[in-house]
Parts: C-alpha cells; sequence; structure tokens
C-alpha cells in the first residue's frame, strides 16, 4: 500500500496534525500493521519538499510544535491519478513453495511432507481469519475475505501440485 497516497487521501477533507492522520490511518488500515509515528513524519516531510501538501498552521504548546498539514492542488490531482490506476496483478510466477517442491524432489526427501506441512499452515491461518470475519466489523470482513480467497487459490495450487508429484519428479531429475 501506498503510505504516501493513503495519507494525502486523508487529508483530502481538511487539514490535520501528523498524529491525527496516523490515527485515522491505524483505524482504516492498520489493523494488523499500525503505521509508526517516524513514518507519517518522515512522509509528511517528503510531501511537503515535493509540493503535495503544505503546512496549514503551527500550534505551540506544552510539548513540540505541532504542524498542520494541508493537501495541495498537486497533492489533489496525485490522489485521483493514483486512485484511478488499476493494481498491477501479481502472479506467482516464481515462488518459494515451487521451488522448496523441486528441491525436495531433487534431494530426495519427501515432497508431500513440504506441501502437507504447507497445507496445514494454510488452513491455521484460514481458520484465524474466519474467526476474524466473523467477530469483525465490515472493513475486517472484506479484508479477510480477501486473504481468504488467496489461500484458497493457493491450497487449490498445492492440490493439484500432490496430484502431479510423480509426473514433476520426471520432469526435474
Amino acid at each position: 500500500m501506498s503510505v504516501s497516497h493513503t495519507l494525502l487521501a486523508l487529508l483530502e477533507p481538511g487539514p490535520r496534525h501528523g498524529y491525527d492522520l496516523k490515527r485515522a490511518y491505524d483505524e482504516q488500515f492498520g489493523q494488523d500493521r499500525p503505521l509508526a509515528y517516524g513514518q507519517v513524519y518522515s512522509t509528511l516531510s517528503r510531501l511537503l519538499r515535493n509540493g503535495m501538501v503544505e503546512v496549514a498552521g503551527v500550534e505551540s504548546g506544552d510539548g513540540p510544535e505541532r504542524k498542520r498539514y494541508t493537501i495541495t492542488d498537486s497533492g489533489v490531482t496525485d490522489v485521483e491519478t493514483w486512485l484511478g490506476t488499476p493494481e498491477s496483478p501479481e502472479p506467482y510466477l516464481q515462488n518459494t513453495l515451487y521451488t522448496k517442491v523441486v528441491l525436495a524432489l531433487l534431494s530426495g526427501r519427501s515432497a508431500n511432507a513440504v506441501l502437507d506441512a504447507q497445507r496445514s499452515e494454510h488452513l491455521k491461518v484460514m481458520r484465524e481469519l474466519t474467526k476474524r470475519k466473523i467477530n469483525g466489523d465490515l472493513a475486517d470482513q472484506l479484508i479477510c475475505d480477501h486473504a481468504l480467497f488467496h489461500l484458497e487459490a493457493d491450497l487449490r495450487w498445492l492440490e493439484l501440485t500432490a496430484a502431479r508429484l510423480d509426473e514433476l519428479a520426471k520432469v526435474v531429475r
């Protein structure tokens, strides 16, 4: 995910402090990976340098000065372009699991054991995601569905590969 574009888009409704941006980001997108304060401020600094945001005001208090940031017209254009650009589908043409299966076959180890261990791990994560989905709000449900669909595709690949192991062994040896 593009943190800079996300912060820009969170600034569109109006000026915010870095703390407010972090909180909004974490509420919407950071359930599994909250944004670090350092990343918020380094991203804001870069956006400021690139003319995507500007300082809308500075407030003094007991601690350090608090800057309020606002998005510029260039920032709005950048967000519009980013939102309108489709994400590139990520085909997994060379993945670690396939490599492990081939290496197990080449070394005389059990490729079935590799596939079984992976299947078990996938099912464990799927159970956790299903529990999270059942107890979650709509955002959590959608995020979990996305992950579950990917894991289901992986499981189909595991089953297909297990069914073709003898054939694969002949090809790689």
